[in-house]
């Protein structure tokens, strides 16, 4: 039997936690070999009580203060739902988590909780993932980490991170397939009508949020221009020679105000704006790669294919507007 301990920071959306313990209390149906089951569970919350006061005003009881825990405990695996409401709850779970990671064979995050992972230092030189909109902040306090937007969750060594609410699910059947091998994840999906792998691969299809730069000037102007102007040459040199820079100088300059490269941010918009039409139109991919400065269906499809690992038609698929004939 495998030991759970299940962290659930004030304020997490409870159904992630639950979600979990349900998943994992699922398999234990299906692994009958297993000495008194598959997992045993246990909630653990972080306030000087036991009570988890959820997002949506519902609670739970936790079988355990946090406080109470000795970190030296062994347990198979550490997970840690969300990343709680004020810093000093984060810093005293990241310092017991700290502690308790070498005595456990999995440490995982689901959402938020990577900031905590990371400011653990469990993170430093690994590869993780985090809710879309955590990705920068993630990627800025912590420059360590490896950041990576696309996958709902990454695995790297024992650490595991998910992407924001519901991936946590899809990396609890990845962690029972780990376990108990691809039948054991699979009746568990089935079971409760879950994909064991997502339509379209592995991605959060997270929205791009190209900010603009921090201060206002020509580089903020340019951004706000290259939205308005997407059909257009936006090569490096082009805008270069738009703001009145050498194209090195001015990728620097770009890079250093926008935090991106520009010809990153010329694709994460172009991107950003294919993606909206094919949600909310019928254009045809052919029509909205022109009117999104791709050129062609095929260049629209490789930058789909490259960033969130399906086509634009499945895609559309997925996320097409209902009213939309």
């Amino acid at each position: 039997m495998r030991a759970f301990l299940i962290i659930a920071p004030d304020g997490s959306l409870l159904f992630e936690a639950a979600g979990v313990a349900d998943i994992l209390g699922h398999a234990n149906r299906f692994c009958p070999n297993a000495d008194g089951g598959a997992y045993r569970i246990a909630f653990a919350g972080t306030q000087a009580h036991r009570v988890v006061h959820g997002a949506s005003g519902l609670n739970l009881l936790a079988d355990h203060r946090l406080a109470d825990l000795d970190p030296a405990t062994e347990w198979d695996t550490i997970v840690i739902v969300g990343r709680g409401t004020s810093e000093d709850e984060g810093n005293k779970v990241a310092d017991w988590v700290r502690r308790a990671a070498p005595n456990a064979r999995r440490v995982v995050s689901i959402c938020g909780g990577a900031m905590v992972l990371a400011q653990a230092g469990l993170l430093d030189g690994r590869r993780a993932t985090t809710h879309w909109r955590l990705l920068d902040t993630l990627q800025s306090r912590f420059p360590n980490v490896i950041v990576e937007r696309g996958p709902i969750y990454v695995r790297d060594g024992p650490i595991w991170t998910s992407a924001g609410v519901t991936a946590g699910f899809d990396l609890t059947l990845a962690l029972i397939e780990d376990d108990y091998g691809f039948t054991t994840a699979r009746n568990v999906a089935q079971e409760l009508v879950m994909f064991l792998r997502r339509p379209g691969g592995q991605s959060q299809f997270s929205r791009y949020v190209v900010d603009l730069a921090r201060n206002p000037g020509p580089i903020r102007e340019l951004q706000s221009w290259i939205l308005d102007h997407l059909t257009e040459d936006l090569s490096v040199e082009r805008l270069a020679e738009h703001v009145a820079m050498s194209p090195r100088n001015f990728t620097r300059v770009f890079s250093r105000e926008a935090g991106i490269p520009p010809a990153k941010y010329v694709e994460e918009v172009r991107l950003d704006a294919a993606r909206q039409r094919l949600e909310q139109g019928s254009g045809s991919v052919e029509q909205i790669a022109r009117a999104t400065g791709f050129g062609n269906g095929l260049n629209l499809r490789r930058v789909f294919e490259r960033n969130l690992r399906i086509t634009p038609t499945e895609y559309r698929e997925r996320f097409r507007m209902l009213s939309v004939a």
